[in-house]
């Protein structure tokens, strides 16, 4: 099974990833430390994620896989430094 998932961090941000195996503990591949300069080192002692599921297929090829997350990640505005993590594609209303 191949998926789109949306990470939401403590502070409210997000990230949209893809995993095309689908497994549980997958979390993508984030900037971690740009997700740091956000947190204190207190508010890192209990820090907790959620991992949602937006998007599912078991015959979508990786390109299509591929187009679902940039979708989402339009959709969510994701790549907002204001919204969330992701740094591809690029925000073209921030600068």
């Amino acid at each position: 099974m191949k998926v789109i998932y949306k990470i939401t961090y403590p502070n409210g941000k997000i990230y949209i990833g893809k995993d095309l195996t689908n497994t549980l503990t997958y979390f993508g591949s984030v900037n971690s430390a740009i997700v740091a300069k956000d947190f204190s080192c207190e508010e890192r002692r209990d820090f907790t994620i959620r991992k949602e599921i937006l998007w599912e297929s078991e015959e979508a090829t990786d390109k299509e896989v591929n187009q679902k997350e940039i979708e989402f990640i339009k959709l969510y505005k994701s790549n907002n430094p204001l919204i969330g993590y992701n740094q591809w594609p690029k925000n073209k209303t921030v600068s």
